[in-house]
């Protein structure tokens, strides 16, 4: 067992989003147990966006939440960070439409929450156990999830490319894990990608400080990559924080071959729907209801 967390202080964030270009102004502080991830758009407002897997409402190239006719993008190496933490309730701020991309990693946000400290609550954390097999499959790509004695995750990426064909990782998900081994890979993407993408007004951020880039032959970034496996520890990392929009630690084995934020989405919704194939474990306080998980359906 364990109890919730939150932040000991107010955390200022501040960087470019990947997507708008734009300078974004972020602030995360401390919440009250029970509260969960709550994104707040202070230029619109103070629209309150919860993290939950009913807001999402896009997964092209990152994910996206939006409530109210207001959106807010890419966050998902944040909330893999504190997920990765084990903090639970926090309020985000942000002046813009997305969490800043930083470095491309969780890493500078891991940097500033240690700094900052985690504090504990009085609720203690309920989490869902899977009971049994849930596959999603779409075209070349599947993900499922296994029974287990705690979170881990196992994935598998292919590409035809010069500078890295397949990689594959297996990794019990811990906070320590979570630091050293995946918070510090960065998003990746190919240069064909990037110039379709600023041709429609996307990725007006990106760059070589923020991206590993892929041209036809090589990693023009150069012989800068943190791991050899970088590309494949940094799906996990999106996994890690796309999970968490199910409101709950899950203990369970993720398999993922070729994913991504869609399948990653559609598994969640797939293990709501499937009741019978998990359970919630509760130490010593009254689970959510059933319905209110179903809800998020």
């Amino acid at each position: 067992m364990r109890l919730q967390n939150t932040l000991k202080d107010e955390i200022f964030i501040s960087g470019l989003g990947l997507h708008s270009g734009r300078n974004i102004s972020m602030r995360l502080r401390p919440a009250p147990s029970n509260t969960g991830i709550v994104f707040i758009r202070t230029d619109k407002g103070n629209v309150r966006i919860k993290a939950s897997i009913s807001t999402v409402s896009d997964t092209t190239f990152a994910t996206t939440l939006a409530s109210e006719g207001v959106r807010i993008g890419t966050v998902e190496h944040l909330l893999a960070a504190l997920a990765g933490l084990h903090v639970d309730n926090v309020y985000v701020e942000l002046n813009g439409p997305e969490v800043p991309i930083m470095d491309g990693s969780a890493y500078s946000f891991v940097s500033r929450i240690m700094e900052c400290g985690i504090v504990k609550q009085e609720k203690a954390v309920s989490y869902i156990r899977i009971l049994a097999p849930i596959v999603v499959m779409e075209g070349h790509s599947q993900i499922a999830i296994t029974p287990y004695e705690g979170t881990r995750i196992t994935y598998r990426l292919f590409y035809t490319h010069p500078a890295f064909g397949e990689q594959k990782m297996g990794i019990d998900i811990s906070t320590t894990s979570f630091i050293n081994d995946l918070a510090p890979a960065r998003t990746f993407g190919f240069l064909r990608d990037v110039e379709m993408l600023k041709s429609r007004g996307l990725a007006q951020g990106g760059s070589l400080d923020n991206a590993i880039v892929l041209g036809e032959n090589e990693v023009i970034n150069g012989n800068m990559l943190r791991f050899k496996d970088e590309f494949v520890r940094h799906k996990i990392l999106d996994a890690v924080g796309d999970l968490s929009l199910i409101g709950l630690p899950i203990h369970g084995h993720i398999i993922a071959n070729k994913s991504g934020h869609t399948l990653h989405i559609k598994l969640l919704r797939k293990i709501l729907l499937l009741r019978d194939s998990w359970e919630i474990i509760t130490p010593s306080v009254v689970a959510p209801a059933v319905s209110e998980l179903a809800a998020s359906v």
